[in-house]
């Protein structure tokens, strides 16, 4: 299901009105031109998934969903660090797997291995 980003929090909470109980992962996509962010939510009365999917063009950031599924908070730390998506309302700024300069985010294409960072490694 993809929807727009403003859409968030209201689809994932009639989605979880609707018995999907559990989300199983958030994760992104760079597309080089934009990241797509998908939320993997699993119903366990049926035994279905659902993923929502959400483009990101000019503006890398979303709503947090912590509210809605606590599991949330540790995805949206690591689409932060990695993606460089800015989680609005989240608690949680801390890094979380990475200590690293953050000028570039090493799960996007862009990102370039090598010299600065093995500065920081040190």
């Amino acid at each position: 299901m993809e929807i727009k980003k403003e859409e968030l929090l209201n689809t994932l909470t009639n989605l979880k009105a609707t018995g999907y109980n559990m989300l199983l992962h958030i994760t992104a996509i760079d597309n080089i031109d934009h990241l797509t962010i998908l939320y993997v939510l699993y119903n366990t009365s049926t035994a279905s998934k659902e993923i929502v999917s959400i483009d990101l063009h000019d503006s890398f950031s979303i709503d947090s969903a912590s509210q809605l599924y606590k599991s949330a908070a540790w995805y949206e730390r690591e689409l932060a660090e990695m993606f460089g998506v800015s989680i609005n309302n989240s608690k949680r700024k801390r890094l979380l797997l990475e200590e690293w300069n953050g000028v570039d985010f090493p799960l996007r294409k862009s990102f370039k291995w090598g010299a600065p960072y093995n500065k920081v490694m040190q």
